[in-house]
């Protein structure tokens, strides 16, 4: 309630609307369950989206009550979907060759470096910049190491291996843009509003 007064309520429809967003991610699975044999899903996997779900919304909120800068919230919404998307589809499917394959272990290095860079710029919309460059560059070395080393070939061939990583790397750039911007606006923190 003190978080709705502080903003003037401003947030609470988008904030609604994630969560909501996030509540019918977690019906998706149970339904394609109820079409087609080929999902089989258990309780521990259910679980482990809820988790990750959830760590990212309650990322978001504080983020949001870090920053008031419209550029800085949006550059941390993009940030932690990339992360959530880049983990979720390496787990449930496998980027390079199947999910079993043990190329897949190369994308843990993707986050850590985004999580070590975040914990370097302690939160400042330069160092966040610097942090999710770093990010991107990590993305893309993955894909050359796939790539060049024959990895996943023949369920993933070079070509889908590349599109699906330039597509990450796209993403974790545009927060990194989003960061810079923010970096030129000075907002005030919540902590001074």
């Amino acid at each position: 309630m003190a978080a709705n007064a502080e903003d003037g309520g401003r947030g609470r429809p988008w904030r609604r609307a994630a969560w909501g967003a996030a509540a019918a991610l977690m019906l998706l699975p149970w339904l394609a369950m109820q079409v087609t044999g080929e999902v089989a899903w258990d309780a521990a996997d259910f679980a482990i989206l809820g988790a990750m779900l959830s760590g990212s919304g309650g990322i978001y909120e504080l983020a949001t009550r870090i920053s008031a800068n419209g550029a800085y919230r949006a550059a941390v919404g993009v940030a932690l979907a990339t992360a959530f998307f880049l983990i979720w589809m390496n787990f449930a499917l496998g980027i390079i060759g199947t999910e079993d394959g043990p190329a897949n272990l190369l994308y843990v290095c993707v986050p850590a470096v985004g999580i070590i860079g975040v914990f370097i710029a302690r939160l400042r919309p330069n160092g966040m910049a610097r942090a999710l460059f770093a990010t991107s560059l990590a993305q893309g070395l993955v894909a050359a190491v796939a790539v060049s080393a024959g990895m996943g070939y023949p369920e993933s061939p070079p070509l889908e291996i590349l599109g699906v990583n330039a597509l990450f790397v796209a993403l974790w750039l545009a927060s990194a843009s989003l960061f810079r911007q923010a970096a030129r606006v000075r907002t005030p923190s919540r902590s001074q509003l």
